[in-house]
């Protein structure tokens, strides 16, 4: 397992690597500290789900809008209300594309969820991997979300490969999350 600081220049290279190789990366958010692992790889996934003792559906990460609008299946009118909401701090929930993503992570009537943080390096990683990454909460299911790099590293540090370390984030209870139904966004959390 490696750790590098977020302002690390070698950074991206190694977390695409990595996430290239099926591994799993923990990288900081605007939030909460998230899971990352290549999206469309159903061996990635399956690590996540033993990590966290779960299996669902998991949002991603888009590096920009123009490439969550590739992803999703919306009318005009739909995409206006999603764009104004998908930055920071909000996840939204749409339905998705085929193989954008792996299946096992897709919800309920074929939708995902899909996040932009206000993370710059992060933002420039999900660039230059190219594919969705995984977004969810550094926890086991049932547990409390881990914002504490150290407390991540003694808990997690013989699952993951690489963390990118921001320091301590503030307590936080993670995005807001919007969901596209019948037109409308719908307030899910």
């Amino acid at each position: 397992m490696k750790r590098l600081s977020v302002h690390d220049p070698l950074l991206i290279e190694l977390a695409c690597e990595i996430l290239r190789n099926d591994g799993v990366i923990v990288y900081p958010t605007d939030t909460l500290y998230g899971f990352g692992v290549d999206a469309t790889s159903a061996k990635a996934i399956e690590k996540i789900n033993s990590i966290k003792r779960r299996s669902g559906p998991i949002s991603v990460i888009a590096p920009d809008k123009k490439t969550a609008k590739s992803w999703i299946v919306c009318s005009a009118p739909e995409w206006n209300l999603i764009k104004e909401k998908l930055s920071g701090t909000t996840t939204v929930i749409a339905p998705v594309r085929e193989s954008v993503v792996h299946t096992s992570i897709i919800g309920p009537d074929h939708t995902l969820g899909i996040r932009i943080p206000d993370q710059s390096v992060i933002l420039d990683m999900a660039k230059q991997f190219e594919k969705p990454i995984t977004t969810t909460s550094v926890n086991r299911s049932g547990h409390p979300a881990m914002i504490d790099p150290d407390k991540i590293i003694s808990e997690f540090g013989n699952d993951i490969d690489l963390i990118i370390d921001a320091g301590p984030l503030s307590p936080s209870k993670g995005s807001s999350i919007f969901r596209l139904y019948r037109g409308e966004l719908e307030v899910i959390r």
